[in-house]
């Protein structure tokens, strides 16, 4: 399929396996760990992807005129909104009160992971006309298959602006990022907060030392099967309670624990050497991100401990500059988690809905940058808070 640009070529691929994966990590750029071959691939391998969750793959691929590979995109067709963490479930329910149909549609996406990252994979270089013609390839794509609309979620701001001069309409989101502000040992962050702030963490972190659970962090390679076992019972407890069926199945865990050994960062809590909950973490370049959480017991600061203070711990051992929680939970804020903006683009098949859905965007992005300023300058823990993640400039670029 040609994309519309004479130098390039772009294609699909119904699994990354049929891609190399020299390829596409080259073109992924090696920073964020949920793009890279191996994640993907163990989501489809381990059957979390496919048929039994409704994401099928249909990864776009962009080659110059000498059939090297110089783009990539996760892209997956759809016939449900579930695993995306950017929510349009009310844009399908006024499609199809209209008489339309919302679905299949498009998500360029990682599958079930809420984690900001590049979508338009051209390399470690800015690349803006690779970068353009996978956008094209993609509406193209969509275009050919008939689908309602294309969806770039979770994307980097730098693919943001891309989309949106190509007409996507933008949208934002938030979540709550710790950063790293040259801290040498977790008492230099607490020596950052104000006092009250201070003592309610040593207090929940002693609280936990003195409940004779101990808490240990482990890579994937230090993972036993056993392990492995026990938070996979704890992941299936969390969504069995809150949220249905499970995404992942416990194959992906063996693979990513076996394929990413050193970027699975595992914190486990054990109670007289048996485990009772865990959080699972994985490390980029420079960022710890948090990905899942479950218990077998209800300790409620326990979860503090292993998802946000054990996660600080390590990004200051390591010298990562920032660790991301993950979606939900103003409560981060005073544990020192700051809103970011996070950034999603949509391309609307239907002009008549894509204005509707226009309107609703332009009314929802203001009120999402005056929520994150607001959180910051009422509910930061910080003495002297200085906008690190940029809830106070976010989404002021391209907006359409």
């Amino acid at each position: 399929m040609a994309d519309g640009r004479d130098q390039y070529t772009a294609r699909l691929a119904d699994s990354i396996a049929a891609i190399d994966a020299a390829d596409w990590d080259r073109c992924a750029g090696g920073r964020n760990p949920f793009v890279s071959h191996a994640f993907l691939n163990a989501l489809e391998e381990s059957g979390s992807v496919g048929d039994r969750t409704g994401w099928w793959p249909q990864h776009l691929v962009l080659e110059d005129d000498s059939r090297r590979i110089v783009g990539c995109m996760p892209l997956y067709l759809k016939n449900n909104s579930y695993g995306e963490y950017v929510f349009d479930h009310s844009w399908a329910h006024a499609l199809e009160q209209a008489g339309g149909d919302y679905y299949p549609k498009l998500q360029a996406a990682v599958p079930f992971t809420p984690a900001p990252g590049p979508r338009l994979l051209v390399g470690d270089e800015p690349d803006i006309a690779a970068k353009a013609a996978l956008t094209d390839g993609a509406v193209q794509v969509a275009k050919r298959m008939g689908v309602s609309s294309l969806h770039v979620t979770f994307c980097s701001e730098d693919d943001w602006q891309v989309l949106g001069a190509a007409g996507f309409l933008q949208r934002l989101g938030q979540q709550f990022h710790w950063h790293n502000r040259g801290y040498g040992r977790f008492d230099d962050f607490l020596g950052a907060l104000a006092s009250r702030k201070r003592k309610a963490i040593r207090k929940e972190r002693r609280s936990v030392a003195e409940s004779g659970i101990a808490v240990e962090v482990r890579h994937g390679d230090e993972m036993t099967p056993a392990l492995w076992d026990a938070f996979y019972r704890f992941y299936v407890d969390t969504y069995d309670r809150k949220w249905g069926a499970p995404y992942l199945t416990r194959r992906f865990f063996e693979l990513i624990g076996a394929r990413m050994p050193r970027q699975v960062v595992m914190v486990l809590a054990c109670r007289d050497g048996r485990p009772i909950a865990g959080a699972m973490n994985l490390r980029g370049s420079d960022a710890l991100y948090g990905r899942n959480w479950g218990c077998a017991e209800d300790h409620p600061l326990l979860h503090f401990e292993c998802c946000y203070y054990r996660a600080i711990d390590y990004a200051i051992e390591h010298g990562l500059a920032r660790v991301e929680a993950g979606t939900q939970g103003p409560h981060k804020i005073q544990r020192g988690y700051l809103p970011c903006p996070t950034y999603s683009a949509h391309w609307i098949a239907n002009a008549g809905f894509g204005r509707a859905v226009e309107d609703f965007l332009r009314r929802e992005r203001p009120a999402v940058r005056e929520e994150m300023v607001w959180l910051e300058r009422e509910h930061s823990p910080y003495r002297n808070p200085d906008g690190d993640c940029g809830a106070d400039r976010a989404g002021q670029g391209l907006v359409r």
